[in-house]
């Protein structure tokens, strides 16, 4: 049986930041991390009592699997299989492609919308190439002021 792999802590942040937690690979966290500002923890719950941030986002796509994936992550937190302390503020949905989303996965955002505040962020063709958007979308200022950090673009021009 091997040992457990070890996880870094986050280093160099504050308990304080924002921790975006992705519910599964692609989910959109890093982007939303540097765009917004805060630390990409990756798929692991932060440890407020190693100096790692409380304060947490949970991101997903919008498709079938991301939205289990959410749920998932959401049941861990209520079941209480994540480290205490833990503050979520919002799931964040992020569009796994262009146009509107079929009624099944509405639906299963509904849900998820009953238990917790969901923030969605629509589909930005400049991330699938691994580029910065030229203009960001307005529900990405909407995601700032929630998440209480000044956008990296601001006074920039771009």
């Amino acid at each position: 049986m091997s040992e457990p792999k070890r996880v870094k802590p986050a280093r160099g942040k504050s308990r304080n930041a924002i921790g975006w937690v992705k519910a599964h690979g692609g989910a959109g966290a890093t982007s939303l991390a540097e765009v917004i500002g805060g630390v990409d923890v990756g798929s692991r719950w932060p440890e407020p009592s190693r100096g790692e941030p409380r304060r947490i986002v949970l991101v997903g796509r919008t498709s079938a699997r991301g939205l289990r994936s959410v749920s998932q992550a959401l049941a861990a937190l209520d079941e209480g299989r994540a480290p205490k302390g833990l503050d979520l503020l919002a799931v964040v949905l992020v569009a796994d492609a262009p146009g509107r989303l079929p009624l099944s996965l509405l639906s299963r955002i509904r849900v998820i919308r009953s238990v917790v505040h969901v923030h969605r962020v629509p589909w930005i063709p400049a991330w699938r190439l691994d580029r910065t958007p030229k203009a960001l979308p307005r529900q990405l200022a909407t995601l700032t002021e929630l998440v209480g950090n000044k956008r990296r673009d601001e006074g920039t021009g771009s």
